[in-house]
């Protein structure tokens, strides 16, 4: 049996998702997980084989979303084999994706069967990845910016003035001007909402 374990933050999706992989007679759902920090507990719980993992999901400053999640689950368990389900599929989510240590990268709209042979493609030690993603995220190449530029522009992606970004991110109001300064630079946007919009278009945030 290869045992699964479903993370997305949509309990409906997770128990669809559930639902399908118990009519296949050599999957186990083991558990499901709604949050990044409770997919990476789950995952040390159960121990699961293959691990399906959603991006956008709530999670803690340690543990922020599914890629956080990912890099957790297989620092912790080697052997835990990570495939990235998402509804977006951009390409720097998939450089992200890798770079975290999943071995599959799939958007939601795959089918069952697609899904299904996934998961027992990468239990047998494949890589499953979209070619026209992976081609994608080749041209496109590592975001430009920096970890602090990324934080800042994340949470300038809420439409709040530098003063509250300031105090989400334990910086200085001069510190945040300077650092979406530089992240507008580096992405040639026109404005810090111009900024957002390529920085998450292309899977950076």
């Amino acid at each position: 049996m290869i045992r699964v374990l479903i993370a997305d933050d949509q309990a409906i999706i997770a128990e669809a998702l559930a639902a399908l992989l118990r009519t296949e007679r050599d999957l186990e759902v083991v558990a499901l997980a709604h949050s990044a920090p409770d997919a990476v507990r789950r995952a040390v719980e159960f121990a699961p084989d293959v691990v399906l993992m959603d991006v956008q999901m709530p999670g803690t400053d340690d543990c922020r979303d599914g890629i956080d999640a990912t890099a957790a689950i297989v620092a912790a368990d080697a052997a835990a084999k990570v495939i990235v389900l998402t509804t977006f599929g951009r390409p720097g989510y998939l450089r992200r994706a890798m770079e975290a240590g999943a071995v599959g990268f799939m958007v939601k709209d795959a089918s069952a069967d697609r899904l299904v042979d996934a998961i027992r493609r990468v239990s047998a030690g494949l890589r499953v990845v979209d070619p026209m993603l992976a081609a994608a995220s080749l041209s496109i190449g590592a975001s430009p910016l920096t970890e602090r530029e990324t934080e800042v522009l994340a949470a300038a992606a809420g439409g709040g003035s530098s003063a509250v970004i300031a105090a989400a991110t334990f910086l200085s109001e001069g510190t945040v001007r300077n650092h979406l300064s530089a992240a507008i630079g580096k992405l040639g946007a026109a404005s810090r909402a111009e900024a957002v919009r390529i920085a998450t278009d292309n899977g950076w945030l």
